[in-house]
C-alpha cells in the first residue's frame, strides 16, 4: 500500500490565489479566534445537518496530547514528502519538537463531507468536500443556513500555529453507500522554491494524501480507517456520519489546556444557547461538549446560568403570546418578532467570555438571530435607572427578510451592518435597531429625551428627589457612597444595655426600605450619623424594667442585629433580597418577618395591596449551613450565627423589611 505524500500546489498559468489572501478572508475580527472557532464550526455543523433526522446533532471539541503510542506514525506519516523548509512549511518544526497537540473539532448525525473531490467535478448537488477542502468562496447551498460565503472554515487553518488540518470525515456516496475520507491541508504562505528546472513559485496552499494520481486525492474506505487509527483519531460508528476537524498545535491565547476547555465550554453557551434549549416535548437541536486529553469539561446549561437564563425567558416571550412584531412601515415589511425580559438581579461577576461580548456586571442587551437561531451579536440597549435591575432581549429575523441579514454580516457574522447594504435593504436593518429601541423605551418607561451628548450620571442637587431611581447610594445630596454587600457592619434595634427577664417579651422591629425591586436603595433625607447606610429607621421598642430570672442574674433582651445592609443575590433561579441577621441574646427565640412597600419619594408604607397589586413574599429563613426553613415564624437559638431572610420583593416598589424577634416561653 503506497503512503499518503504531500502535494504542493504551484501557480498555474492563469493565476490562482495565494495563501496569504485566504488567511486574511476573516479581516481583522473583534472576536478571539477561540471564540470564533466556536462559532463558525458549530455553524458548519447546523448547515450540514441531516434534514431528515429529529436526533440532535452532536457537536465536541476535544483537546489532546498525542501519547507515545501514536507519535511516532505522526512523524513517519505527516512528514513523508514534505517540503524541506521550515519557513514554509512550519509543521517540520511543530512534529519535531516537544509533545504533538491537537483539537479535534467534531460533529455527528450530519452529512459528512462528500461530493465529487474534484473541484472540476459538477456532478450532483452535493459539494461538501470541495466547498470545505478545494474552493474558497463559494456561496451557501442550504436554505436558512448559518453560514453565507464559507469564509469561516478559514479560522481552522488560522487558529493552527503551522496552518495544518486532518480532515476525516464519513459520508453516503451517490449510491447510499457509506465511504470513509481523510485528507491533510495545510494553508501558510506562498513561496519560492529553487528547482532542477529553476525556480518556481508556490501558492503556500498543500494537501496531504493519495498523490498516485494528476490530483491529490482524499485516502478512502478502509485505506482511510486504518490510517486514522495509526493516528490514533477517534473511529465512526458502524452508521455514523460527520466530519472530524483536526486542528494540529492549536494557538491556545497563552491558555493551559484545561484553562482552553473550560472557556470553550463556556463560550458555547454564550454563542450557541438557542440550540442548547427545549420547547415543550421538542428536544433541543445540538448537543455539546468538551474534554481535554479524556477529562470532560462540562457546557454550563442556559437555562440555569446567569444571564443566559434571562435570554432564554425572552427566547420563549419572543416565541409565545408576549412576542412583538417589528415591523417597517415605509417600505412595508414584518422584520420579525423581539421577545423582552426585565428583572431585578444581583451584580454579575463578568467571565472571559462574557467581556468578549462586552458584557461586565449589568446585563441590558438584546441578543440578535437570523432564522437559523445561531447568535450574532449580543447588541447593548440603554442601561437601566439601577444597577439592580437588568433586562434581556431576543430578536428573531423573520425568514422572509433573512437574506437582507445575512448580506448585512461580515465574515464572521458577528454583526448587521446597515451601511454595507443599498437602500431600501439598507433600511430595513436600520429600522429593526429603531424598533428594538422603541420597545425598550416602552420596557424601562423612558418618557423624556436627552440631548445629544448630555450626561447621563445624576446630579448632586437632584439626587435627593430622585433618590428611589439611584442604585445603591445613601449620603446626602450629591455625596455618594457604595457599600459592598453582606459587609460585616452592624446595627442593632435596641442598645446593648437592654435587659429583659419576661420570657414572653413584646417584639421589637426596625423597618427598614431596600432597594426597590431594581430601581435603587432609599436615601436618609439627612444622612445618618450611626452608620445604618442611609437608611430611614422607624425603631419601635417596648422598654420594660429589667427583672431577675430565677439564678438571680438578669437576662439579656431578645433583640436583632442586622449585620450590613440588604443586598440582591439568586435562589433557586429567582432574585431575592437578602437581610442578615444574628441574635445576640442566648436562648431561644422566634422571629418573624414585617414586610411592607413604598413608592419613591411619597413615604407611604402599604401592607395592604391595591387589587391586582403583588406584595413583597418571604421565601424563608436560611440558617448558617445553608438550610432553608420556610416557616412564617422560625425558633432560632441566639449566638453569634448569622441568620438570611430571603424575601422576594414586589416589582416597581420599594420593599420594608423588618425582623421581629421574641423570646420563647420555656416550657
Amino acid at each position: 500500500m503506497t503512503l499518503p505524500n504531500w502535494f504542493s500546489q504551484p501557480y498555474p498559468p492563469e493565476g490562482a490565489s495565494a495563501a496569504e489572501g485566504i488567511r486574511n478572508q476573516l479581516g481583522r475580527p473583534e472576536l478571539d479566534l477561540l471564540t470564533i472557532l466556536v462559532r463558525e464550526s458549530a455553524q458548519n455543523s447546523w448547515d450540514a445537518r441531516l434534514p431528515s433526522s429529529s436526533v440532535p446533532v452532536d457537536f465536541r471539541i476535544d483537546i489532546r496530547t498525542v501519547g507515545p503510542a501514536h507519535s511516532g506514525a505522526w512523524r513517519e506519516l505527516l512528514l513523508d514528502g514534505a517540503p524541506d523548509s521550515a519557513e514554509n512549511f512550519p509543521l517540520h518544526d511543530t512534529l519535531r519538537h516537544g509533545p504533538i497537540r491537537f483539537m479535534a473539532v467534531s460533529d455527528r448525525g450530519t452529512r459528512g463531507l462528500g461530493g465529487p473531490t474534484r473541484a472540476d467535478d459538477a456532478e450532483g448537488t452535493d459539494r461538501g468536500f470541495v466547498s470545505f477542502i478545494r474552493n474558497i468562496g463559494e456561496p451557501r447551498d442550504v436554505a436558512l443556513g448559518g453560514g453565507t460565503y464559507g469564509f469561516g472554515k478559514g479560522i481552522f487553518y488560522l487558529l493552527s500555529k503551522p496552518g495544518t488540518l486532518l480532515v476525516h470525515s464519513r459520508c453516503r456516496t451517490a449510491l447510499g453507500v457509506l465511504e470513509t475520507r481523510l485528507i491533510g491541508c495545510t494553508l501558510w504562505k506562498s513561496y519560492k522554491a529553487t528547482e532542477s528546472r529553476g525556480d518556481r513559485r508556490y501558492t503556500g496552499r498543500h494537501w496531504w494524501g493519495d498523490t498516485s494520481g494528476e490530483v491529490v486525492e482524499p485516502l478512502v474506505g478502509q485505506r482511510a480507517e486504518t490510517t486514522a487509527q495509526r493516528l490514533g483519531l477517534k473511529a465512526f460508528g458502524p452508521d455514523e456520519t460527520g466530519t472530524t476537524v483536526v486542528v494540529i498545535d492549536p494557538n491556545l491565547d497563552d491558555l493551559a489546556p484545561n484553562e482552553a476547555a473550560d472557556y470553550l465550554a463556556e463560550t458555547i453557551t454564550w454563542h450557541l444557547w438557542p440550540k442548547m434549549i427545549s420547547l415543550g416535548s421538542k428536544p433541543p437541536a445540538m448537543r455539546f461538549s468538551v474534554a481535554c486529553n479524556g477529562i470532560e469539561h462540562p457546557v454550563p446549561d442556559p437555562r440555569v446560568t446567569r444571564p443566559l437564563n434571562m435570554f432564554v425567558s425572552a427566547y420563549e416571550a419572543m416565541t409565545g403570546s408576549g412576542g412583538i412584531d417589528l415591523e417597517c412601515r415605509r417600505p412595508k415589511r414584518h422584520l420579525g418578532r423581539l421577545g423582552l425580559v426585565k428583572r431585578i438581579m444581583p451584580p454579575l461577576e463578568p467571565t472571559r467570555a462574557s467581556r468578549m461580548l462586552d458584557i461586565e456586571n449589568l446585563v441590558h442587551h438584546i441578543c440578535l438571530m437570523r432564522p437559523a437561531e445561531l447568535v450574532v451579536t449580543y447588541r447593548p440597549g440603554p442601561k437601566p435607572p439601577s444597577e439592580n435591575q437588568g433586562y434581556a432581549g431576543v430578536f428573531r429575523a423573520d425568514v422572509s427578510m433573512d437574506e437582507i441579514y445575512a448580506k448585512a454580516e461580515p465574515p464572521t457574522h458577528d454583526a448587521w451592518n446597515p451601511q454595507s447594504l443599498e437602500k431600501p435593504e439598507s433600511t430595513y436593518v436600520q429600522t429593526t435597531f429603531s424598533r428594538i429601541n422603541e420597545a425598550l423605551a416602552n420596557l424601562l418607561s423612558l418618557g423624556g429625551v436627552a440631548r445629544p451628548g448630555a450626561s447621563n450620571v445624576a446630579l448632586g442637587a437632584a439626587s435627593s428627589m430622585f433618590s428611589g431611581l439611584v442604585g445603591g447610594a445613601w449620603g446626602i445630596g450629591g455625596a455618594t457612597a457604595f457599600a459592598k454587600p453582606g459587609s460585616t457592619f452592624t446595627r442593632t434595634s435596641r442598645s446593648e444595655e437592654t435587659e429583659e427577664t419576661e420570657e414572653d417579651a413584646s417584639p421589637s422591629t426596625l423597618g427598614r426600605p431596600v432597594p426597590k425591586a431594581g430601581l435603587g436603595k432609599e436615601q436618609s433625607a439627612a444622612g445618618d450619623a450611626g452608620g445604618s447606610g442611609g437608611f430611614d429607621t422607624d425603631r419601635k421598642s417596648f422598654d420594660r424594667m429589667p427583672e431577675h430570672s430565677g439564678s438571680g442574674m438578669p437576662r439579656r433582651r431578645p433583640r436583632v442585629q442586622y449585620v450590613g445592609d440588604p443586598y440582591y443575590d439568586d435562589h433557586d433561579d429567582v432574585s431575592v433580597l437578602v437581610q442578615e441577621f444574628r441574635l445576640p441574646a442566648p436562648g431561644p427565640q422566634r422571629v418573624r418577618i414585617d414586610l411592607a412597600v413604598t413608592l419613591p419619594g411619597s413615604g407611604g408604607r402599604e401592607t395592604d395591596p391595591p387589587i391586582g397589586a403583588s406584595m413583597p413574599v418571604l421565601l424563608g429563613w436560611e440558617d448558617d449551613n445553608g438550610l432553608l426553613h420556610n416557616s412564617e415564624a422560625c425558633v432560632i437559638e441566639g449566638g453569634e450565627a448569622v441568620w438570611r431572610a430571603l424575601v422576594r420583593p414586589a416589582p416597581d416598589t420599594m420593599t420594608e423589611i423588618g425582623i421581629k424577634v421574641e423570646a420563647v416561653r420555656a416550657s
